[in-house]
């Protein structure tokens, strides 16, 4: 072999390691979610971005802020398609997760949950939301995505205005009612609520869960029977009452989550009943009264769920990067931190949760898994039913239907979809 030969056989060798280097160094991970930067898990998980960026020095990260409207309605198109991520939040369910689920689109994680132990992590009772079957109904089938937190509906309450009107934080319905009618009295419309996005849904299916039993939350959320709508017919009518009492203010059409949230940190309502994640905004952005959060007196049932799962697609392109990212979510340490944040976090070490938020959500969560209480969500059942839940509400706040009539239009896209399966 010639000089000039080796020569050009070593430059060959340099240039393709080159190449590889740049390869390696091109080499992109995608990840998406749709919490807003200011709640608990979404700082906890740019934490996470930026230890996996120390971890993997010679990838690209990229991150997309998306929005829970967008993947509602495109999720099944976006991951049937070329432009899906390596991984991201999901929400569970159904009529979400599951319908994908069942479409091929998610990549199934079992094993990889045994080989990088995140049995260990979550109990089983903490995976029930991240199995679907092959016809997308949850509880059984493979795991096809991972929470790392969880999530509930309480109710918010400015504690200054209950103290000024020597109101008791209500322990049943009863005296829920007796607390609308003294807030009333003194001019203050009591409920802020918003019937455009999920505030409203979330409302009607508290107040459908003080009637419901094990039997009826099963058979609703499995699709195991007709609809049984005797917890939605009390629920109208109640909402009915309640507007025509002035306990909800008739603008309630027109309102967003984030308005009726604004409308609560301004102080102008004594109580939301809303989800977890408006913590950390009212964390950050409460200054002029105590705020604080009971459980709304349900039997049993109320409504949350472990979060959104992060899931894999079936397309995505750096699925190692993806299972990576899911150790960091799940480690003791974004755990506790996520807490520390304020938020709700599935593994995080209640011994290390020094902030009161995330103190006081740990506990009140545990209070209500340790009654099996996990009521999850009203849009759950059915593809399409989040779209014609709000539909339906702003007709029942309105007045433009009667709570028949609205029963009558959850019963039959319930009912259709029930007896198809």
């Amino acid at each position: 072999m010639s000089k000039f030969t080796r020569l050009m056989g070593a430059a060959g060798v340099t240039l393709m390691m080159a190449a590889g280097v740049a390869q390696a160094q091109s080499k992109t991970f995608s990840v998406w979610w749709f919490e807003l930067p200011d709640t608990p898990q979404a700082k906890a998980w740019t934490k996470a971005v930026e230890e996996f960026k120390a971890k993997h020095p010679g990838v690209e990260v990229k991150f997309e802020q998306k929005t829970f409207d967008q993947l509602q309605k495109a999720g099944s198109m976006i991951l049937n398609s070329d432009q899906a991520p390596d991984v991201l939040e999901y929400n569970k369910g159904n009529a979400t997760a599951g319908l994908v689920a069942s479409q091929g689109l998610l990549t199934p994680l079992d094993d990889v949950v045994k080989q990088r132990g995140w049995d260990k992590i979550l109990p089983e009772a903490n995976l029930q939301l991240s199995k679907y079957d092959e016809t997308g109904i949850y509880g059984s089938g493979p795991i096809v995505g991972l929470p790392a937190h969880a999530e509930f509906v309480s109710v918010f309450y400015n504690e200054d205005m209950f103290k000024a009107n020597n109101i008791k934080i209500p322990t049943s319905m009863e005296e829920f009612e007796a607390a609308l009618e003294a807030f009333k009295k003194t001019g203050v419309t009591p409920l802020t609520v918003g019937a455009v996005d999920s505030n409203g849904q979330h409302l009607l299916y508290t107040l459908a869960l003080t009637q419901a039993d094990d039997t009826w939350v099963k058979n609703y959320q499995g699709l195991k029977a007709p609809l049984d709508t005797k917890p939605f017919l009390f629920t109208a009518q109640k909402i009915a009452d309640w507007i025509k009492k002035g306990y909800i203010s008739k603008d309630a059409t027109g309102l967003k989550d984030i308005d009726v949230a604004g409308l609560f940190a301004a102080g102008k309502a004594p109580m939301l009943v809303a989800g977890t994640w408006n913590n950390g905004k009212f964390a950050a952005g409460i200054k002029n009264f105590q705020w604080n959060q009971f459980l709304f007196p349900t039997p049993q049932y109320s409504v949350g769920s472990t979060g959104n799962l992060f899931v894999v697609p079936k397309s995505a392109k750096n699925k190692e990067y993806a299972y990576d990212f899911i150790d960091i979510l799940l480690s003791k340490e974004n755990q506790n931190l996520q807490a520390n944040y304020g938020g709700v976090a599935v593994a995080a070490d209640p011994a290390n949760i020094t902030d009161p938020i995330g103190k006081r959500n740990v506990e009140m969560f545990k209070q209500i898994a340790d009654k099996n209480g996990l009521g999850f969500y009203p849009d759950w059942p059915v593809p399409g039913y989040y779209e014609l839940l709000n539909q339906a509400d702003t007709g029942l706040f309105s007045g433009s239907i009667t709570p028949e009539q609205f029963v009558e239009r959850l019963k039959k896209a319930y009912d259709d979809e029930q007896s198809s399966r």
